[in-house]
Protein backbone atom coordinates (compact mmCIF):
# COMPACT_ATOMS: atom_id res chain seq x y z
CA UNK A 1 0.00 0.00 0.00
CA UNK A 2 2.99 2.13 1.03
CA UNK A 3 4.54 1.70 -2.40
CA UNK A 4 1.45 2.48 -4.01
CA UNK A 5 0.80 5.77 -2.57
CA UNK A 6 4.53 6.44 -3.20
CA UNK A 7 3.92 5.77 -6.97
CA UNK A 8 1.17 8.04 -7.23
CA UNK A 9 2.70 11.05 -4.94
CA UNK A 10 5.72 10.52 -7.76
CA UNK A 11 3.21 10.46 -10.67
CA UNK A 12 1.87 13.45 -9.85
CA UNK A 13 4.54 15.36 -8.88
CA UNK A 14 6.03 14.58 -12.51
CA UNK A 15 3.19 15.74 -14.13
CA UNK A 16 2.65 18.88 -12.38
CA UNK A 17 6.50 19.23 -13.52
CA UNK A 18 4.97 18.40 -17.03
CA UNK A 19 2.17 20.95 -17.14
CA UNK A 20 4.68 24.24 -15.87
CA UNK A 21 7.18 22.92 -18.37
CA UNK A 22 4.43 23.99 -20.87
CA UNK A 23 3.02 26.35 -19.58
CA UNK A 24 6.01 28.99 -18.41
CA UNK A 25 6.90 31.60 -20.19
CA UNK A 26 10.53 31.00 -21.92
CA UNK A 27 12.94 33.58 -20.66
CA UNK A 28 14.21 35.74 -23.52
CA UNK A 29 17.46 35.75 -24.15
CA UNK A 30 19.51 38.97 -23.62
CA UNK A 31 20.28 40.63 -26.76
CA UNK A 32 24.48 40.41 -28.11
CA UNK A 33 25.42 42.85 -30.32
CA UNK A 34 26.92 42.43 -33.94
CA UNK A 35 30.84 41.95 -34.59
CA UNK A 36 30.61 44.86 -37.68
CA UNK A 37 28.20 47.78 -38.11
CA UNK A 38 27.26 46.40 -41.74
CA UNK A 39 26.04 42.73 -40.13
CA UNK A 40 22.57 44.73 -39.17
CA UNK A 41 21.36 46.05 -42.86
CA UNK A 42 20.64 48.94 -41.47
CA UNK A 43 21.94 51.02 -44.92
CA UNK A 44 21.89 50.06 -48.90
CA UNK A 45 25.15 50.56 -50.79
CA UNK A 46 28.36 52.08 -49.81
CA UNK A 47 28.44 51.40 -46.02
CA UNK A 48 29.85 54.84 -45.47
CA UNK A 49 27.26 56.97 -47.49
CA UNK A 50 24.71 55.66 -44.70
CA UNK A 51 21.88 56.18 -47.06
CA UNK A 52 18.99 54.38 -44.68
CA UNK A 53 17.00 51.32 -46.12
CA UNK A 54 13.23 51.49 -45.49
CA UNK A 55 12.15 51.74 -42.15
CA UNK A 56 15.03 53.46 -40.94
CA UNK A 57 14.21 57.09 -39.97
CA UNK A 58 16.98 60.04 -40.05
CA UNK A 59 16.26 62.34 -37.57
CA UNK A 60 17.25 65.88 -36.75
CA UNK A 61 17.82 68.01 -33.56
CA UNK A 62 17.32 71.85 -33.56
CA UNK A 63 19.91 71.75 -31.49
CA UNK A 64 23.05 69.46 -30.86
CA UNK A 65 25.57 68.56 -28.79
CA UNK A 66 28.75 69.82 -29.77
CA UNK A 67 31.44 66.96 -30.00
CA UNK A 68 34.64 68.76 -31.63
CA UNK A 69 32.81 70.14 -34.65
CA UNK A 70 32.04 66.18 -35.46
CA UNK A 71 29.79 65.66 -38.44
CA UNK A 72 26.56 63.72 -37.31
CA UNK A 73 24.41 61.58 -38.46
CA UNK A 74 21.12 60.39 -36.64
CA UNK A 75 18.55 57.44 -37.06
CA UNK A 76 15.92 55.43 -35.55
CA UNK A 77 14.93 51.66 -36.16
CA UNK A 78 11.59 50.83 -34.88
CA UNK A 79 10.80 46.99 -35.00
CA UNK A 80 7.53 45.93 -37.27
CA UNK A 81 4.60 47.74 -36.96
CA UNK A 82 5.42 49.42 -34.70
CA UNK A 83 5.40 53.29 -33.20
CA UNK A 84 7.37 55.77 -30.80
CA UNK A 85 4.72 57.35 -28.45
CA UNK A 86 4.54 60.95 -27.47
CA UNK A 87 5.13 61.57 -23.74
CA UNK A 88 5.67 65.20 -23.65
CA UNK A 89 8.14 67.48 -24.01
CA UNK A 90 10.93 64.99 -22.87
CA UNK A 91 11.86 61.88 -24.54
CA UNK A 92 9.58 60.25 -26.66
CA UNK A 93 8.35 56.59 -25.67
CA UNK A 94 10.26 53.95 -27.97
CA UNK A 95 9.63 50.22 -28.27
CA UNK A 96 11.37 47.32 -27.57
CA UNK A 97 13.85 46.27 -30.06
CA UNK A 98 14.30 49.60 -31.26
CA UNK A 99 18.04 50.37 -32.33
CA UNK A 100 18.87 54.35 -32.18
CA UNK A 101 22.15 55.14 -34.66
CA UNK A 102 24.52 57.98 -34.11
CA UNK A 103 27.59 58.12 -36.57
CA UNK A 104 30.37 60.46 -36.13
CA UNK A 105 32.83 62.05 -38.74
CA UNK A 106 34.47 64.76 -39.47
CA UNK A 107 35.57 67.23 -42.53
CA UNK A 108 39.19 66.85 -43.40
CA UNK A 109 41.65 69.52 -45.23
CA UNK A 110 40.19 68.60 -48.51
CA UNK A 111 36.48 68.74 -47.44
CA UNK A 112 36.33 65.05 -47.68
CA UNK A 113 34.12 63.35 -44.93
CA UNK A 114 35.76 60.63 -42.96
CA UNK A 115 34.02 58.74 -40.80
CA UNK A 116 35.10 57.51 -37.16
CA UNK A 117 32.87 55.91 -35.19
CA UNK A 118 29.22 55.30 -35.42
CA UNK A 119 27.32 54.80 -31.52
CA UNK A 120 24.31 51.87 -31.53
CA UNK A 121 21.85 52.06 -28.45
CA UNK A 122 19.59 49.14 -28.14
CA UNK A 123 16.50 48.62 -25.82
CA UNK A 124 16.60 45.03 -25.14
CA UNK A 125 13.00 43.17 -24.92
CA UNK A 126 14.75 40.95 -22.49
CA UNK A 127 15.04 43.35 -19.41
CA UNK A 128 13.21 46.40 -21.54
CA UNK A 129 16.42 48.29 -20.81
CA UNK A 130 18.88 50.40 -23.02
CA UNK A 131 22.15 48.68 -23.68
CA UNK A 132 24.76 50.53 -25.57
CA UNK A 133 27.92 49.75 -28.39
CA UNK A 134 30.61 51.40 -30.16
CA UNK A 135 32.19 50.51 -33.70
CA UNK A 136 35.19 52.30 -35.15
CA UNK A 137 35.41 52.99 -38.90
CA UNK A 138 38.88 50.98 -40.45
CA UNK A 139 41.15 52.49 -42.32
CA UNK A 140 39.50 51.48 -45.61
CA UNK A 141 36.58 53.38 -44.21
CA UNK A 142 34.16 50.39 -45.43
CA UNK A 143 32.82 48.99 -41.98
CA UNK A 144 33.06 49.87 -38.24
CA UNK A 145 33.89 46.97 -36.49
CA UNK A 146 32.62 46.67 -32.09
CA UNK A 147 35.25 48.68 -30.07
CA UNK A 148 34.61 48.61 -26.46
CA UNK A 149 37.72 50.49 -24.57
CA UNK A 150 37.80 53.34 -26.52
CA UNK A 151 40.34 55.25 -28.70
CA UNK A 152 42.65 58.13 -29.12
CA UNK A 153 42.56 59.24 -32.44
CA UNK A 154 44.84 61.63 -34.08
CA UNK A 155 42.62 63.90 -36.65
CA UNK A 156 43.37 67.57 -38.32
CA UNK A 157 39.84 68.92 -38.79
CA UNK A 158 38.04 71.99 -40.11
CA UNK A 159 35.11 73.64 -37.86
CA UNK A 160 32.17 75.44 -39.13
CA UNK A 161 34.08 78.20 -40.91
CA UNK A 162 36.63 76.43 -42.38
CA UNK A 163 39.83 76.97 -39.97
CA UNK A 164 41.53 73.90 -38.81
CA UNK A 165 42.10 71.94 -35.62
CA UNK A 166 44.49 69.31 -34.90
CA UNK A 167 43.55 67.50 -32.19
CA UNK A 168 43.00 63.80 -30.40
CA UNK A 169 39.45 62.74 -31.00
CA UNK A 170 38.68 61.12 -27.85
CA UNK A 171 36.28 57.72 -28.63
CA UNK A 172 34.98 56.46 -25.20
CA UNK A 173 34.50 53.44 -23.89
CA UNK A 174 30.94 51.98 -22.98
CA UNK A 175 31.34 53.11 -19.47
CA UNK A 176 32.22 56.38 -20.95
CA UNK A 177 28.56 56.24 -22.80
CA UNK A 178 26.87 55.32 -19.64
CA UNK A 179 28.11 58.53 -17.30
CA UNK A 180 26.20 60.93 -19.81
CA UNK A 181 22.93 58.55 -20.36
CA UNK A 182 22.63 57.14 -16.90
CA UNK A 183 19.81 59.32 -15.27
CA UNK A 184 18.82 57.02 -11.78
CA UNK A 185 21.13 54.79 -12.44
CA UNK A 186 18.79 53.83 -15.83
CA UNK A 187 21.13 54.00 -18.96
CA UNK A 188 18.07 56.62 -21.23
CA UNK A 189 19.14 57.83 -24.65
CA UNK A 190 19.87 61.81 -24.16
CA UNK A 191 18.87 63.34 -27.96
CA UNK A 192 15.40 62.52 -29.77
CA UNK A 193 12.96 64.64 -26.95
CA UNK A 194 10.06 65.94 -28.71
CA UNK A 195 11.09 69.64 -27.95
CA UNK A 196 14.25 69.08 -29.45
CA UNK A 197 12.80 67.14 -32.71
CA UNK A 198 9.98 69.76 -33.05
CA UNK A 199 11.14 71.34 -35.91
CA UNK A 200 11.13 71.56 -39.79
CA UNK A 201 13.93 68.94 -41.06
CA UNK A 202 13.40 70.02 -45.04
CA UNK A 203 9.91 68.01 -45.11
CA UNK A 204 7.70 69.77 -43.14
CA UNK A 205 7.77 69.17 -39.12
CA UNK A 206 9.50 66.12 -38.50
CA UNK A 207 7.42 65.44 -35.47
CA UNK A 208 3.77 65.72 -37.63
CA UNK A 209 5.73 63.40 -40.53
CA UNK A 210 6.34 60.62 -38.07
CA UNK A 211 3.06 60.54 -37.10
CA UNK A 212 1.45 60.56 -40.81
CA UNK A 213 4.24 57.80 -41.22
CA UNK A 214 2.08 56.24 -38.10
CA UNK A 215 5.69 55.92 -36.80
CA UNK A 216 4.97 58.41 -33.53
CA UNK A 217 1.47 57.64 -31.48
CA UNK A 218 -0.11 60.35 -29.35
CA UNK A 219 1.40 63.63 -30.46
CA UNK A 220 -1.14 66.42 -30.21
CA UNK A 221 -1.74 69.49 -31.98
CA UNK A 222 1.55 70.67 -33.13
CA UNK A 223 1.33 74.25 -31.00
CA UNK A 224 0.49 72.13 -27.94
CA UNK A 225 4.08 70.17 -28.25
CA UNK A 226 7.41 72.56 -26.49
CA UNK A 227 10.24 73.71 -28.65
CA UNK A 228 13.44 74.09 -28.17
CA UNK A 229 15.29 76.47 -29.76
CA UNK A 230 17.94 76.52 -32.76
CA UNK A 231 20.92 77.95 -30.28
CA UNK A 232 21.92 79.68 -33.85
CA UNK A 233 18.67 81.03 -34.55
CA UNK A 234 19.46 84.87 -33.78
CA UNK A 235 16.28 85.94 -35.72
CA UNK A 236 13.35 83.99 -34.37
CA UNK A 237 15.02 83.26 -30.51
CA UNK A 238 16.88 85.78 -28.07
CA UNK A 239 20.31 85.38 -26.99
CA UNK A 240 19.15 84.13 -23.49
CA UNK A 241 16.79 81.12 -25.27
CA UNK A 242 19.62 80.62 -27.26
CA UNK A 243 22.14 80.08 -24.64
CA UNK A 244 19.82 78.11 -22.81
CA UNK A 245 19.06 75.59 -25.14
CA UNK A 246 23.04 75.02 -26.01
CA UNK A 247 23.07 74.31 -22.00
CA UNK A 248 20.26 72.11 -22.05
CA UNK A 249 21.56 69.98 -24.53
CA UNK A 250 25.17 69.91 -23.85
CA UNK A 251 25.04 69.73 -19.86
CA UNK A 252 21.72 68.93 -18.56
CA UNK A 253 21.87 65.36 -19.35
CA UNK A 254 24.52 65.56 -16.41
CA UNK A 255 23.29 69.08 -14.60
CA UNK A 256 19.75 67.31 -13.89
CA UNK A 257 18.12 65.54 -10.60
CA UNK A 258 19.44 61.81 -11.13
CA UNK A 259 22.13 63.44 -13.45
CA UNK A 260 25.89 62.34 -13.13
CA UNK A 261 26.53 65.89 -11.66
CA UNK A 262 23.57 66.14 -9.39
CA UNK A 263 25.68 66.70 -6.23
CA UNK A 264 27.07 69.88 -7.58
CA UNK A 265 23.29 71.64 -7.08
CA UNK A 266 24.02 73.47 -10.98
CA UNK A 267 20.85 72.26 -13.00
CA UNK A 268 20.99 73.73 -16.00
CA UNK A 269 17.70 72.13 -18.28
CA UNK A 270 15.82 74.77 -20.19
CA UNK A 271 12.72 74.74 -18.02
CA UNK A 272 14.69 75.52 -14.65
CA UNK A 273 13.79 78.57 -13.46
CA UNK A 274 15.62 78.60 -9.97
CA UNK A 275 18.69 81.09 -10.45
CA UNK A 276 20.04 79.16 -7.25
CA UNK A 277 20.17 75.83 -9.85
CA UNK A 278 21.11 78.07 -12.48
CA UNK A 279 24.23 79.08 -10.42
CA UNK A 280 23.53 82.65 -9.99
CA UNK A 281 26.14 83.81 -7.46
CA UNK A 282 26.32 80.11 -6.08
CA UNK A 283 29.61 78.98 -5.23
CA UNK A 284 30.40 75.43 -6.79
CA UNK A 285 30.03 72.24 -4.44
CA UNK A 286 33.34 70.86 -6.14
CA UNK A 287 34.95 71.94 -8.79
CA UNK A 288 38.28 72.73 -6.95
CA UNK A 289 41.04 73.94 -8.72
CA UNK A 290 39.13 73.67 -12.04
CA UNK A 291 37.24 76.73 -10.52
CA UNK A 292 40.27 78.83 -11.62
CA UNK A 293 40.22 80.55 -8.39
CA UNK A 294 36.54 82.10 -9.07
CA UNK A 295 33.99 81.87 -6.45
CA UNK A 296 30.33 81.36 -8.18
CA UNK A 297 29.36 79.19 -10.80
CA UNK A 298 27.54 82.32 -12.98
CA UNK A 299 28.49 86.48 -11.82
CA UNK A 300 25.00 88.03 -13.43
CA UNK A 301 27.30 90.72 -15.79
CA UNK A 302 30.17 89.43 -15.53
CA UNK A 303 31.18 86.01 -17.95
CA UNK A 304 34.93 87.03 -16.98
CA UNK A 305 34.69 86.15 -13.78
CA UNK A 306 32.10 83.06 -14.00
CA UNK A 307 32.98 79.32 -13.72
CA UNK A 308 30.43 78.30 -16.07
CA UNK A 309 32.10 80.29 -19.22
CA UNK A 310 36.02 80.07 -17.80
CA UNK A 311 35.38 75.93 -17.79
CA UNK A 312 33.57 76.23 -20.94
CA UNK A 313 36.70 77.95 -22.50
CA UNK A 314 39.26 75.55 -21.10
CA UNK A 315 40.33 72.09 -22.49
CA UNK A 316 42.25 71.33 -19.87
CA UNK A 317 41.75 68.01 -18.07
CA UNK A 318 39.83 68.60 -14.27
CA UNK A 319 38.92 72.63 -15.29
CA UNK A 320 37.22 71.73 -19.21
CA UNK A 321 33.59 71.25 -19.40
CA UNK A 322 31.91 69.34 -20.63
CA UNK A 323 34.57 66.89 -19.41
CA UNK A 324 33.45 64.46 -22.39
CA UNK A 325 32.92 64.24 -25.71
CA UNK A 326 34.73 67.20 -26.69
CA UNK A 327 38.88 68.42 -27.10
CA UNK A 328 38.16 71.48 -28.51
CA UNK A 329 37.15 75.14 -27.42
CA UNK A 330 33.47 75.29 -29.35
CA UNK A 331 34.81 79.05 -29.81
CA UNK A 332 30.59 80.07 -30.86
CA UNK A 333 29.11 78.14 -27.64
CA UNK A 334 31.03 79.55 -25.47
CA UNK A 335 30.54 83.05 -26.88
CA UNK A 336 27.10 82.53 -26.81
CA UNK A 337 26.81 81.94 -23.07
CA UNK A 338 29.46 84.53 -22.29
CA UNK A 339 27.29 87.21 -24.02
CA UNK A 340 23.98 85.71 -22.05
CA UNK A 341 25.76 86.09 -18.63
CA UNK A 342 27.37 89.47 -19.68
CA UNK A 343 23.73 90.75 -20.53
CA UNK A 344 22.19 89.76 -17.03
CA UNK A 345 21.21 92.75 -14.84
CA UNK A 346 23.71 92.73 -12.07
Amino acid sequence: MRKKICWLICAFLGWLWAVQSCTTTPVAKAFRFKEKLSDYGFFEGNLRSLRPKAGVLPYYLATPLFTDYTLKDRFIVLPADSAMRYKGAGLLEFPDSTFIIKNFAYLNSRQEKVMIETRLLFRDPADHQWKVMNYLWDSTQQDARQWILGKKIPITLLDDSGAAHTTVYQMPNTNDCKRCHINNSVLTPIGPKARNLNHDAGKGNQLQQWAKLQKLAGLPGISAVAKLPDWQDSVNYSVKERARAYLDVNCAHCHTHGGDAYNTGLFLEYEQQNENHLGFMKSPVSAGGGAGGLDYDIVPGDALHSILAYRMNSTVPGTAMPELARTVIHKEGVALVSRWINEMKR
